[in-house]
């Protein structure tokens, strides 16, 4: 069982500015954001990255140089790309809340289609279809103690953390998501398990599958287990 650490980039100049960036190019991180880069690299470093794969956009390719620095090949992925907001993309936060689509983006997201963009359900499905792709990769090329690194935009990371979870893409909003925040997941053989979300600080060794010492492989241990040992 591989095991897959979202990240989110990390805070942006769009962030600030409370414009929702969408797909717009240019969009970089700010200095926060080039720091919560450097810590999530440091969050990293005591794991073996089989591969990191990133979003197209600049702020997610800026939050992965760090640990691309350290030998990491950086493997770039059109289905982790940001969600096509279409006429929204660009548009303040400010004005974007009194539109009517709003409403239902908050109470029923799989019925949202985004003016000239896409669905969020459209948006889910191709996240979580591209990293199970890449898992299968890994766990297939480096077997199942590998760790990998996706990064990634908070609504693709929410909608992955949902699916992971079996719930409903209109519950994914109870889901929370921060620049430069990880969120850890591995697609077992029953069953995929969450086993971290929005991690802002803290070496994430403790991420690396540990051997089946309690029960079978993918199996939950009932009563909850020991816990990493490393």
């Amino acid at each position: 069982m591989a095991t897959l650490i979202l990240v989110r980039h990390g805070r942006s100049t769009a962030n600030t500015a409370r414009v929702l960036a969408g797909r717009s190019p240019g969009v970089h991180l700010d200095e926060r954001g080039r720091r919560q880069a450097e810590t999530v690299a440091e969050r990293l470093s005591g794991l073996t990255i089989a591969r990191a794969v990133t979003s197209p956009l600049e702020r997610c390719r800026e939050t992965a140089a760090p640990l691309a620095a350290s030998g990491v090949e950086l493997v770039v992925e059109a289905g982790l790309a940001e969600c096509d907001y279409g006429s929204w993309t660009g548009r303040p936060i400010t004005e974007l809340v009194s539109e009517p689509l709003w409403e239902t983006v908050q109470r029923q997201p799989s019925a949202a289609r985004f003016p000239g963009g896409e669905s969020l359900a459209e948006m889910s499905a191709r996240a979580s279809a591209a990293v199970r792709r890449h898992d299968r990769e890994v766990e297939e090329a480096h077997g199942p103690s590998a760790v990998w690194a996706a990064f990634s935009h908070g609504d693709l990371i929410k909608s992955i953390v949902a699916d992971a979870l079996g719930m409903h893409l209109d519950l994914f909003q109870r889901v929370h998501v921060d620049p430069g925040s990880a969120s850890v997941v591995r697609y077992g053989p029953h069953r995929p398990s969450v086993l971290a979300v929005n991690s802002h600080a803290g070496d994430l060794a403790w991420a690396a599958p540990q051997p089946a010492a309690e029960a079978p492989a993918g199996d939950a241990v009932v009563g909850g287990g020991s816990g990493p040992t490393g």
